[in-house]
């Protein structure tokens, strides 16, 4: 059964409500060549000094949960997590307390989470092409976790997952009280808070980040420094389509996005990898992304993809951009 530990939230993050799965991540971590002990001590120091004006409503909303019988079948379109609870309506509007729901699909206690994304479409692009059996994985904006579940039913032995939002971390924690401790953390955390020296994971993914950054050759570069050697890095991003057009600058907003500094075309792309010291890449899909991918659900009832497209010419976005087509790379670091 899950035991909840209530915390001050105007004091930051309760870190007992992290200890399980440290211990867990610890122990996998302990046997790798990643230093478990300075990235823990990190994700504790931000999480004790963690901020946010809903932080309060969210882990009121999180030790309201019902007790659930832990359980964890991750290889699943929707990771079942938890055993089904008696009363699932009263989990549905348990669970609508930390709106909005963005990767999934999910199963909570019997609850089936509709997420904005279909994360499993994703998953469904990249298994079979990346192997997990037996790596360490370090999951750079990792978001809600989703990933790392799949990660693991696919043979991981521990997922560190780490992004900046808050309520992804929030969510994490809702998914662990179903799941129990499984070392598939989401901490909060960006790749320019990790230290230079910690490399040593066997995969590192990058999904959905390389366009926000101001320097995407300095990304590329902490990807590679986090992998140890012969390693690998999955990289997804936006790309342009069209390769006679280098890279695309959009200066104000991509579809609503405001944090989208540059897509570059594939060719592009693969310079900049190489420029940032990666071997062998291979391109291991390009779809461009519909509105039956992303959109929005009783789960994110806010706006979503369709809303971002112009509605006379779907292949654009609102701005007159090139819609979203998204790449997936798998690039291979240097044994020496």
């Amino acid at each position: 059964m899950t035991t909840r530990t209530a915390g001050d939230p105007s004091q930051g993050m309760d870190l007992n409500r992290f200890r399980a799965a440290f211990a867990s991540a610890r122990r996998v971590l302990s046997e790798s060549a990643v230093d478990a002990d300075q990235l823990l001590a990190l994700a504790e120091n931000t999480l004790a000094n963690l901020r946010h004006g809903d932080l309060p409503r969210w882990l009121a909303a999180l030790d309201a949960l019902p007790d659930v019988r832990n359980r964890l079948e991750p290889d699943r379109p929707a990771p079942r997590l938890g055993e089904v609870v008696a009363e699932p309506e009263a989990l549905i509007s348990a669970l609508q307390a930390f709106h909005p729901w963005r990767k999934g699909p999910l199963n909570l206690g019997g609850v089936v989470i509709d997420t904005e994304w279909r994360s499993d479409w994703k998953w469904q692009r990249l298994a079979g092409q990346v192997d997990f059996r037996d790596c360490t994985v370090l999951d750079v904006g990792c978001g809600t976790g989703y990933f790392g579940w799949r990660m693991l039913g696919a043979g991981a032995r521990c997922v560190l997952g780490i992004d900046p939002t808050v309520l992804f971390v929030v969510q994490w924690l809702v998914q662990q009280h179903f799941a129990g401790p499984a070392p598939n953390l989401v901490l909060p955390l960006r790749d320019t808070d990790l230290p230079d020296q910690s490399g040593g994971f066997d995969r590192v993914c990058s999904m959905g980040v390389l366009y926000h950054r101001r320097d995407p050759g300095d990304h590329l570069n902490r990807l590679r420094r986090a992998a140890r050697p012969g390693g690998q890095v999955v990289l997804e991003t936006l790309v342009l389509k069209d390769e006679q057009v280098r890279v695309l600058k959009p200066g104000g907003r991509y579809a609503r996005m405001r944090n989208v500094n540059e897509v570059p075309s594939v060719p592009y792309l693969l310079e900049q990898l190489a420029q940032a010291g990666f071997g062998a890449v291979q391109v291991l899909d390009l779809t461009a992304t519909t509105t039956r991918e992303q959109r929005s659900t009783s789960w994110m009832r806010f706006e979503s993809l369709a809303q971002c497209l112009d509605p006379a010419d779907p292949t654009r976005t609102v701005e007159g951009h090139p819609a979203p087509v998204r790449a997936l790379l798998l690039a291979q670091i240097p044994a020496h």
